[in-house]
């Protein structure tokens, strides 16, 4: 099999019983795409080399950083335009999650390779982390609100105020949810129902009174749980089930961002302090 040649298909959820949210990792030095149109936005990430895309009755090429926005029915092709090929990363998304409540109609893009360096890192790190773990609350969190900046940032339609009135009372209600409920967490969709809040609404007042988002604050509820289960002497494959963590390397990776040591380093150490 030719190295150069690979594509990776994942399919994540946006929330437990959410929509699902497809995501395409891909290298290719020779493949060229049929002409073709998708039903929803493919957003994409060129991470290396040179592609080339029919779009719009022209040709358009997109290189390392570029972000590429096919909108929905939209005819093209895809493939290398340098003899090393090019590799990215796209997702394909529903064209309700650009609106999402807070844009006047759906989005427009004038022009479908954009130039947005921090944008584009924030879409990548996404979707390298999805890919490898879709956990659906992570996806729910984080997909929605990229794809609303998106839109904010380079569509023609028009974004809505950004305050969320109540911003502290509507966090502290889905943290609390989100603690309560934690093997099983509400997706974020059903708790803005609840609230009369559209997702973005909810992601924005929760970013803007805890600092980060959901999924990111649930996990750090976990970590914390998972601790006081470590001390006791549980083992970390049994703590991942017990916390909420879809496996023992999902635990791990959380672990390790919140206090620098893998779970079993953590175990070990404070059982050797206890003896």
């Amino acid at each position: 099999m030719d190295a150069r040649e690979q594509a990776r298909w994942t399919r994540a959820r946006l929330g437990h019983h959410g929509p699902p949210l497809d995501l395409l990792t891909a290298r290719f030095a020779r493949h060229e795409y049929a002409p073709h149109a998708h039903d929803e936005y493919t957003v994409g990430v060129t991470v290396g080399g040179l592609e080339v895309i029919a779009y719009r009755g022209g040709r358009i090429h997109s290189g390392p950083g570029s972000i590429v926005v096919l909108e929905p029915g939209e005819m093209h092709t895809g493939g290398p335009a340098a003899p090393e090929g090019y590799a990215y990363q796209a997702l394909y998304a529903d064209p309700a999650l650009l609106a999402d409540g807070t844009l006047g109609g759906l989005p427009h893009f004038r022009e479908p390779v954009l130039d947005d360096p921090e944008l584009a890192h924030a879409l990548r790190a996404a979707h390298s982390d999805l890919a490898r773990c879709p956990d659906p609350l992570e996806a729910e969190s984080r997909v929605p609100w990229l794809l609303t900046a998106l839109a904010r940032r380079h569509s023609t339609a028009r974004a809505a105020c950004d305050t969320v009135p109540g911003a502290d009372r509507l966090a502290r209600t889905v943290r609390d949810r989100l603690a309560d409920e934690l093997l099983a967490p509400p997706s974020l969709a059903s708790l803005a129902a609840d609230l009369g809040l559209s997702r973005y609404q909810l992601l924005r007042a929760f970013r803007t009174t805890m600092g980060i988002p959901p999924y990111a604050w649930l996990a750090q509820y976990r970590v914390t749980r998972a601790r006081t289960l470590l001390e006791a002497g549980l083992r970390p494959a049994e703590v991942a089930t017990l916390v909420g963590f879809a496996d023992q390397a999902h635990l791990t990776r959380w672990f390790r961002r919140v206090l620098g040591v893998t779970p079993a380093a953590y175990r070990n150490s404070v059982q050797d302090g206890a003896r």
